[in-house]
């Protein structure tokens, strides 16, 4: 297979028929945020929301969502896609279906699931389907794994918004895929707050430049 074939083939989603199995068996993770101190795992105090999004790399995204106040916790992980506790040299694969994203739990008295919506929008590029930056292949796809349809038409409505933003600015369509959160799994452990244990890490987290507002 040629270097323009496999690239072609990493930016396709595999059928769910093409998919890798994976196992019953979850990844095993700190018990603890490294910079939160809270958990990583639920169940979570009750007053907390949760969600889920694909920024591209999940090491600099979930740095990016740990910053904002009102947020108790964030996770690096694999939504999207087929494979059961899939493992990331499996996600990297391309035949898992999954996307790297981060889990973010926060309080909605604090920050609203709009505010980061806006994080989302702005801080990456949600033009660039089955990429971000160099970073090519579908585990690199922006998007947003929503619990409720309150959340879907927020997205829908923020979306409709941003895009308005991009074409006065000439840029192209939003590829972001959006649909209903069926599993989050946990990344493993050394994923988990990377760039907190590896300040010099790799982070290609960019945006357009354009603002929502």
């Amino acid at each position: 297979m040629s270097l323009i074939d496999l690239l072609n083939k990493k930016s396709i989603l595999p059928l769910e028929s093409e998919a890798l199995l994976g196992r019953d068996e979850e990844v095993e993770i700190p018990e603890e945020h490294f910079v939160k101190g809270t958990p990583l795992k639920g169940p979570f105090p009750d007053n907390l929301n949760k969600a889920v999004f694909g920024m591209g790399c999940f090491w600099g995204v979930e740095r990016r969502f740990w910053e904002l106040e009102g947020v108790f916790s964030t996770a690096a992980g694999y939504a999207g896609g087929y494979t059961k506790n899939p493992s990331y040299k499996e996600v990297c694969t391309g035949f898992t279906g999954h996307n790297e994203v981060v889990l973010v739990v926060y309080d909605p008295n604090i920050i609203s699931y709009e505010s980061l919506l806006k994080t989302f929008w702005e801080d990456h590029d949600p033009t660039q389907g089955m990429r971000q930056g160099n970073d090519l292949g579908t585990q690199y796809r922006s998007g947003i794994y929503y619990s409720s349809d309150e959340e879907k038409e927020i997205i829908s409505k923020t979306q409709e918004k941003y895009q308005a933003q991009l074409n006065a600015h000439g840029l192209e369509k939003i590829t972001t895929e959006v649909k209903k959160i069926e599993n989050f799994y946990y990344a493993e452990h050394y994923h988990q707050q990377y760039l907190a244990k590896n300040p010099d890490g790799y982070c290609a987290l960019a945006g357009t430049g354009v603002k929502i507002n």
